[in-house]
């Protein structure tokens, strides 16, 4: 019997941020308005889509003497059940059982991993069908009145609900109504700012740092959100790009915009449990004015010894253009001589056009420095101490 192991996208944890579409090299994903799917006839299980999605919906898969069509996978609002004979491989053909070797062989190399002294994630305590309920205690604007930029600070609180969050772990948010078609919105995902001990310590809540959209159904609707409304919430979501919890640990954060939220959730755990910590933590924060860049204020507050800052400006008017990746070629000794440590991380969280200069910045450095970056970069993500999650 030929059998296929054929790759699907899960419907009910995609969050349609289109990602895996941009990654494929082969143009086998594509979507239309209710779902992402995979093209069986086109997939070579390159599996360079799998790391970079959010939710980990990219990483499913089914054993079918016939693929699922694209319009059969069009139509789902979850993903099939496994039957018995499509989980068990006993009678395959030798070229079956080899070629499934070859891809289990692959499939095992790319999974980004988390840190070695992170703590172990719960992942997907609830999901569409079965959401928490989570009460708003909080909603602020963290940037200034003045500007564009409508930034929200919103702490959902879980009463006695149990939700285990990491720094570093996001939630998904399911907007209420339904779509032209009749369908429920797709949730949206928003990275936890407050640390595992909630925003107030020792309390069931988290924090989330929420742009509003023009036209955005979710972004608007969390920002709009009102003490006392409930929120259904899905996850969390993330087991890689987690906070190493031993204190010699470097921690590089490099971000723009609401990309600072996992940051502050590191920066707060740090600040609560570790405050004499032998490691660094080194904040390269960027945005167009020192009024849109969120918590502005309160991280101006931040002792140096608990964290080094470098906030950079692109539309300030009394200066030229600046960008992260420049402010760090400008900190270059002291990025270099964190890279040359076996306890340094790098996280980079914000748009995704940030991601090339950043690392053509960390190259330089690190060739200034007379460290391979290939070699170290590829070091480094085996390890689980790089990190990239951009939008």
């Amino acid at each position: 019997m030929s059998v296929l192991r054929q790759h699907l996208i899960d419907p009910e944890i995609c969050i349609r941020c289109n990602t895996c579409e941009e990654t494929c090299p082969i143009d086998a994903i594509t979507h239309n308005d209710d779902n992402y799917v995979v093209d069986a006839d086109i997939c070579n299980y390159c599996m360079d889509c799998i790391a970079p999605c959010p939710t980990g919906a990219i990483d499913n898969w089914r054993m079918v003497s016939e693929p699922y069509t694209l319009e059969a996978q069009f139509g789902w609002d979850d993903l099939p059940e496994e039957t018995h004979e499509e989980s068990d491989v006993s009678g395959h053909t030798a070229e079956d059982a080899e070629a499934l070797a070859i891809l289990e062989k692959a499939h095992s190399g790319v999974k980004a991993v988390p840190p070695h002294s992170a703590s172990h994630p719960y992942l997907n305590v609830f999901t569409r069908d079965n959401p928490g309920l989570a009460k708003v205690v909080g909603n602020y604007r963290i940037t200034s009145a003045d500007t564009d930029s409508d930034i929200c600070h919103i702490v959902l609180d879980f009463g006695s609900t149990a939700f285990p969050v990491l720094e570093g772990q996001s939630i998904g948010i399911l907007p209420p109504g339904t779509t032209a078609s009749g369908k429920p919105h797709v949730m949206r995902l928003y990275s936890i700012a407050s640390p595992r001990d909630g925003e107030r310590p020792n309390h069931n809540n988290l924090a989330l740092t929420v742009k509003r959209v023009e036209g955005g159904l979710a972004s608007n609707f969390v920002c709009d959100l009102k003490k006392g409304d409930e929120v259904k919430v899905v996850g969390p979501f993330g087991d890689s790009f987690l906070m190493p919890n031993h204190p010699e640990s470097n921690i590089i954060m490099i971000c723009t915009g609401t990309g600072s939220a996992p940051f502050r959730a590191m920066t707060e755990r740090r600040r609560r449990q570790q405050p004499q910590a032998s490691g660094r933590l080194v904040l390269f924060f960027g945005a167009r004015t020192p009024g849109e860049l969120p918590y502005f204020g309160p991280l101006n507050k931040l002792p140096d010894s608990l964290i080094h800052k470098e906030l950079v400006f692109s539309r300030e008017p009394s200066r030229g253009r600046e960008y992260v990746q420049d402010r760090m070629l400008a900190r270059s000794d002291l990025v270099g001589n964190l890279l040359g440590s076996e306890h340094t991380h790098i996280y980079i969280c914000g748009l995704k056009g940030m991601e090339k200069g950043v690392e053509e910045s960390l190259r330089i450095i690190a060739e200034k420095h007379s460290l391979g970056w290939d070699s170290l970069r590829e070091e480094m993500v085996r390890m689980g101490r790089y990190h990239v999650e951009t939008y």
